[in-house]
């Protein structure tokens, strides 16, 4: 190869390079996503506690056993409607390790929920499954999961635990029940339930009447 034509190629592989890690570099998740998607809060609170949920997820497997049905999945209108994000957070195989890449995006999800326009608000961590696995076992799993990240937001990120409430929905509402155990199915939901908490002139933070 010429010197001329050795320095072109070297010049549009760097280049090539630069505008691939400016492709990924967008394409990570940063908190005005989360906190433009969040911050539509509407009119109408969750009737449901997160209890409530939970134990509709359980009705669910016991009503419809097996595996999962696709005909009969989860379905809560209520959480339908109101303003939430969805997000991948990567754990270690059958654990609720959060894996050390995904740190990042749980920071970013603290960064949103610091965000004075979100502040206040409750916010629920819902987990789900893809159908590796049982679906006993699996509703299990995502609650320990949500429970990982709602502890990991809490400390080290500082998010006030009186706003967070976690829950694991297993693999009841599956996002591709074409390909239930794609990875998409694995994710975590984040929605807004409107304030919980309000404040006074100094600051002061109390229960919203």
């Amino acid at each position: 190869m010429r010197p001329q034509a050795h320095a072109l190629f070297l010049a549009f592989a760097l280049a090539l390079s630069i505008a691939l890690t400016a492709a990924v570099a967008d394409t990570r998740l940063n908190s005005n996503q989360i906190t433009n998607s969040l911050q539509g809060v509407s009119d109408t609170p969750l009737a449901l506690t997160a209890a409530e949920l939970r134990q509709r997820a359980v009705d669910n497997v016991r009503t419809f056993p097996g595996p999962t049905p696709v005909d009969h999945l989860l379905v809560i209108p209520q959480l339908d409607k109101l303003a939430q994000f969805t997000v991948e957070i990567n754990f270690d195989f059958n654990s609720a390790a959060i894996k050390s890449e995904s740190y990042r995006d749980v920071g970013a999800i603290a960064d949103a929920l610091h965000n004075p326009i979100l502040l206040g608000y409750g916010i629920l961590v819902i987990g789900h499954t893809d159908t590796v696995g049982g679906r006993e076992y699996n509703l299990g799993l995502s609650q320990r999961r949500a429970d990982a990240i709602r502890a990991a937001l809490i400390d080290p990120f500082g998010v006030n635990p009186g706003v967070l409430q976690a829950v694991g929905l297993g693999e009841e509402q599956l996002q591709d029940p074409k390909h239930p155990t794609a990875a998409v199915n694995r994710r975590v939901q984040l929605v807004n339930i409107g304030k919980r908490f309000c404040f006074g002139r100094s600051g002061e933070q109390f229960q919203c009447p």
